[in-house]
């Protein structure tokens, strides 16, 4: 049996924090906001994430789904839900993978060069009677996988802790397994700041540093809105809209900037203490410690000192509020980055998320 080359930790989901060394920070599926802005502002920011975007807007030509509600919604705005997208591809004659070619306009054209392939399409439509835009997946594109909507509360939490933080751990990690175990960073552009990389933490495999960069992305691959990060649509065909979709309000802000600042503003998700108190919850704690678990679910981060502000630490132009200061967070999971005996990874590419690896299969780390 081989054993895994790397078993990598990057970016938590994070399920408590502290303002202070003894007072928690805000938990709940409340709605309300954790300090960082009023609440006006945030049912406002709420209100645009929670929207519904039609042809007009710019949605699709190809798309998952109308609002990012949609996608995270359960048990409220911001949470995780049953929607699940597709990612496919296939492996060369030298067995390396590749990127699918997805046929569409009875194959007039083809979508190339990313591994999602869309659910829906505007046309056939009234405007575009004979156009068939909808993706279908050839049987030449064998390699296939589904990702499910991921959890954004608490990930403005995640957003303030530093890069250097995350390193340690990946640092920490290799020294106390006597390299059995080492985080695996991944340094990835934020899109904001042309020029600059972070340690990534968002997105299913860790693919942005910021969450302005994940909500310009999130916006034109699940709603096919092109926005100031993502400018390009992914197919012309039966689009009809002005570019970028996304423009700025009366305030400046467009809608990618009030989603950001949405997730940043949410609670963290709170933990069950009636669960955990019993004595079953007790025991799996213990053995979770012991074990060796806590090695990659590490029980603590701590956000940047109070005052420091994104253009210095993921180089956007808003400020980290000092609410979301000097954060131990207890987290109830993390998302990873596994390298395992199998390697049968899918690469994303500049409309898919940056070229950040995209594991088909994540096994444990082993195989035959």
């Amino acid at each position: 049996m081989k054993k895994p080359q790397w078993i990598g930790l990057l970016c938590l989901s994070v399920a408590g924090a502290l303002f202070s060394q003894n007072r928690e920070a805000p938990a709940g599926f409340d709605g309300q906001t954790n300090g960082v802005v009023d609440q006006a502002t945030h049912a406002g920011d709420q209100k645009a994430f929670d929207a519904v975007e039609d042809i007009n807007d710019g949605l699709g030509p190809l798309y998952n789904a109308q609002s990012c509600r949609e996608c995270h919604q359960n048990p409220t705005s911001g949470g995780v839900s049953q929607t699940a997208e597709l990612r496919v591809g296939h492996r060369s004659a030298t067995g390396q993978f590749e990127n699918p070619s997805i046929p569409i306009d009875d194959g007039k054209a083809v979508i190339s060069g990313r591994t999602l392939v869309n659910d829906r399409a505007i046309c056939p439509s009234g405007a575009f009677p004979d156009i068939q835009l909808q993706e279908r997946v050839p049987e030449t594109e064998n390699l296939r996988t589904t990702r499910t909507s991921l959890n954004l509360f608490g990930d403005g939490f995640v957003e303030a802790v530093s890069d250097q933080a995350l390193l340690d751990i990946a640092r920490d990690q290799c020294r106390s397994t006597h390299r059995r175990i080492c985080g695996q960073i991944l340094y990835v552009p934020i899109l904001e700041a042309p020029g600059r990389a972070g340690v990534g933490r968002f997105g299913w495999k860790d693919q942005h540093a910021s969450l302005l960069s994940f909500s310009g992305d999130a916006y034109l691959n699940e709603m096919g809105i092109t926005n100031k990060l993502f400018p390009d649509e992914v197919t012309l065909l039966c689009n009809t809209a002005a570019e970028p979709n996304d423009k700025p309000g009366a305030d400046g802000l467009e809608d990618i900037d009030r989603f950001a600042r949405f997730i940043r503003a949410t609670k963290a998700p709170p933990r069950d203490l009636a669960l955990a108190s019993t004595p079953e919850a007790e025991e799996g704690a213990r053995r979770f410690d012991k074990i060796g678990c806590s090695i990659c679910h590490a029980p603590t981060l701590v956000t940047e000192p109070a005052g420091t502000n994104f253009q210095d630490a993921r180089g956007s132009r808003e400020s980290i509020i000092s609410s979301l200061r000097r954060f131990p967070a207890p987290q109830c999971g993390h998302r990873r980055w596994h390298r395992g005996g199998d390697g049968r990874a899918l690469r994303q590419s500049r409309h898919d998320e940056n070229l950040v690896p995209l594991l088909l299969q994540e096994p444990s780390g082993s195989r035959q």
